[in-house]
């Protein structure tokens, strides 16, 4: 990751979030003198502040207006991970600076997603990149199988107890789906672009939570465009 640009926005706490919206619209419009590519690919948007004291309503809002109007995904960085990027750039180059900080390490925690019984590999690779990171992966744990779930339709991982019956998949579901809300992001891994049909399912939980999701690839299969990003950042 580099540092395309960066601005303060002076604005009116009262002021509609329409015009908000256009601000940061014009903004994300200036982005293309700094960068050959703006997209949801090559192009993270942060902001702090006064955006922080949006109520969530609104600031789900804004971030939906913006992503309308620009296709980037509108993160607006929490006062605690703020607080987290600044101290990891004061470790590494003395500077409390935030940006400085986010290069270093994008993500605290972040939940993984996609299909254990088909993309394991590719998943145990995307985790094993974010822990290179510094990134603790809250979901799941652990990739190592049960060997008596291996291969069926609903593999579980070492530290999961076993199904009671089939209803009981609803709870291992509930349980990583809950993770999400601790999370920094969820990671999507979509080998291909493929998202399954669980992991549809869970997208609705990420969108519903407000949580920021970053798709490994390009999606492929997903029928309403929502915010989001692709590409984990090198």
């Amino acid at each position: 990751m580099e540092l395309l640009k960066r601005e303060r926005f002076v604005f009116d706490g009262g002021l509609a979030r329409e015009t908000v919206a256009e601000t940061v619209g014009e903004f994300c419009a200036g982005l293309a003198e700094a960068g050959e590519t703006v997209d949801n690919k090559t192009t993270r948007l942060y902001a702090t502040g006064a955006f922080q004291r949006f109520p969530q309503a609104e600031a789900d809002a804004l971030v939906n207006s913006i992503y309308v109007d620009t296709g980037l995904y509108f993160n607006i960085v929490g006062p605690d991970l703020e607080q987290f990027y600044r101290d990891t750039g004061t470790a590494a180059i003395g500077a409390d600076d935030m940006l400085e900080g986010l290069i270093r390490q994008e993500f605290r925690n972040a939940v993984v997603c996609g299909s254990f019984q088909q993309s394991l590999g590719y998943i145990e690779d995307t985790i094993s990149r974010l822990r290179e990171s510094g990134t603790d992966v809250l979901s799941p744990r652990s990739t190592k199988i049960k060997p008596e779930t291996e291969g069926t339709d609903f593999i579980l991982f070492e530290y999961q107890d076993l199904l009671k019956n089939d209803r009981d998949t609803w709870r291992h579901k509930y349980l990583h789906m809950g993770a999400f809300r601790q999370a920094d992001a969820v990671v999507v891994c979509n080998p291909g672009g493929h998202v399954g049909e669980g992991t549809i399912f869970e997208l609705g939980f990420m969108s519903a939570t407000s949580k920021r999701v970053i798709f490994t690839e390009e999606p492929l299969g997903v029928s309403v465009s929502f915010p989001c990003e692709v590409g984990l950042g090198g």
